[in-house]
């Protein structure tokens, strides 16, 4: 069964176009990742989903309940995490978890149980009488998830939940987010991290409004039309500008360059270089990985 469903769902701000026609689904039970850069349009997304901005045209289905028809049943079936979650400062970690049990009007005969699960799953049970706003970057991101968390949803929005957050505590974050996905919980997030988009079971690549490509990572780099190979050679800035726009991208001191065919490529790229005075050159094919086909997916001249 579908978990979410949107159909041409739209979102404009004047002029400006922030969500265009957006068609997906996500299956119950599994994690969805929906991939951008700033300003693709993932948030406007999410906030259309959860019911806090209004489509400007286009519907959408949460566990079956229209977004805009049935918005108040949806809120006791959803958690949302948002960029900058609304945790107090100057309450402590378990007063935090309590005022959002109260928002949810979480029976006080499970809260107890409840309260204790979360801080043992979200490894936050030492710090349970210390503020908010004493917390690090990652446990602020554990408890904000923990109060999202209190009311046991069918369906958890997370709105680049990582962002600004230390490897270790977005590896963590991430072990928490695989627990409750065994646990028969869907979870769709937003994240502009690629390597991230990778732990997800499916993907949908967003750019200015537009959903570029939408399935498996590996189906997704699938996508990818002809080869990829990766070019080291001195002075790469300098090469790159030799080889045909619209086809090369930097890597620090490398390049990956998209060809059509594998042979013929690596032999123009080499005699391109050679002739332009490079004399150390190491070319091999690559697996093209989620940047270079997100890259390869933009339209040529789109910012």
């Amino acid at each position: 069964m579908e978990a979410i469903r949107t159909e041409a769902l739209t979102r404009r701000f004047g002029e400006l176009v922030a969500v265009d026609r957006l068609s997906l689904s996500v299956a119950e039970g599994e994690i969805f990742g929906l991939v951008g850069p700033d300003g693709a349009g993932k948030t406007t997304t999410m906030r259309m989903l959860i019911g806090i901005l209004a489509p400007s045209s286009g519907d959408a289905w949460i566990d079956g309940l229209h977004v805009v028809k049935e918005a108040d049943p949806i809120k006791d079936r959803i958690g949302y995490m948002s960029q900058r979650f609304g945790l107090y400062p100057d309450l402590t970690v378990l007063e935090n978890i309590d005022f959002y049990a109260d928002l949810y009007a979480v029976p006080e005969h499970d809260r107890t149980e409840k309260t204790e699960r979360l801080l043992t799953f979200s490894n936050l049970t030492p710090f349970k009488r210390r503020r908010a706003g004493n917390l690090s970057g990652g446990m602020k991101q554990k408890l904000g998830l923990a109060c999202a968390l209190i009311h046991t949803p069918k369906v958890l929005f997370l709105d680049e939940p990582t962002n600004g957050v230390d490897p270790v505590s977005r590896r963590d974050f991430w072990r928490i987010l695989y627990q409750l996905l065994r646990e028969g919980v869907t979870i769709f997030v937003s994240t502009a991290y690629l390597d991230e988009a990778e732990r997800c079971s499916r993907i949908g690549l967003l750019h200015q409004g537009r959903l570029l490509a939408c399935d498996t990572v590996d189906g997704v780099k699938g996508l990818m039309k002809g080869a990829l190979l990766e070019v080291q050679c001195e002075r790469p800035r300098e090469a790159a500008k030799l080889l045909q726009p619209g086809s090369v991208a930097l890597y620090g001191d490398k390049l990956h360059v998209r060809v059509d065919n594998a042979d013929l490529g690596r032999g123009e790229v080499e005699t391109t270089l050679k002739a332009a005075g490079f004399k150390s050159i190491e070319i091999r094919l690559i697996e093209p990985s989620l940047e270079d086909v997100f890259t390869a997916a933009i339209p040529k001249g789109a910012a």
